[in-house]
């Protein structure tokens, strides 16, 4: 235990991210291609942000759930550290916006197909595609959102509490891989609307 707390004891890096959106600067940029593709009223490039932005989303849950957290898991704690305390103020910023690009430019797609005039049974494909898309947000902002916070806070300490970390971690990933979960079904759901219900 000793060595744990000396371990995590030492200072740490004056060059950290911060967690100022002047130094995240580039989450603007899906942000600005989604009001562009709004305001042109063009479809194929609403799709492309969604679309896009959706596989950015899927494909990080994926590499945080099953690739990052694995290997987090077995890194010594100094290494731990370092990756965390520098991809959280990232994580942070990148996931909020590409979850908030995704979900705006899906409802406005539906909305521009007609997807809610949609006779029963198929608007049910729609009710479930929006339930999941209410669950991941719920997840997002009121579990990642959170933990990122927390897991950010406590690792610039001076003496991080390595349990509390190991805690919140794992928690991160089990709520990141049953996103992806939930992403798979999603994707199933836009497929069956893509090559028509």
């Amino acid at each position: 235990m000793s060595e744990v707390a000396t371990e995590l004891s030492l200072p740490v890096a004056p060059d950290l991210p911060s967690l100022a959106l002047r130094d995240n600067w580039w989450v603007l940029i899906p942000v600005a291609a989604l009001v562009a593709a709004i305001q042109s009223h063009v479809l194929w490039a609403l799709n492309y942000v969604h679309v896009f932005s959706a596989i950015l989303w899927t494909g990080t849950d994926m590499f945080m759930g099953f690739i990052l957290g694995p290997i987090l898991r077995r890194a010594d704690l100094q290494t731990r550290r370092a990756i965390i305390v520098r991809l959280m103020p990232r994580m942070l910023y990148f996931m909020t916006t590409i979850t908030t690009v995704t979900t705006t430019a899906g409802w406005y797609l539906a909305s521009w197909l007609g997807l809610f005039r949609l006779p029963a049974p198929q608007i049910w494909w729609l009710y479930a595609a929006l339930a999941i898309v209410a669950v991941m947000a719920v997840q997002g902002l009121g579990i990642l959102l959170p933990t990122n916070l927390r897991v950010y806070f406590e690792m610039r300490r001076p003496a991080p509490d390595g349990a509390r970390i190991g805690r919140l971690m794992r928690r991160y990933i089990a709520v990141v891989a049953s996103q992806t979960v939930l992403q798979f079904a999603i994707i199933l759901i836009m497929a069956r609307f893509a090559t028509g219900i």
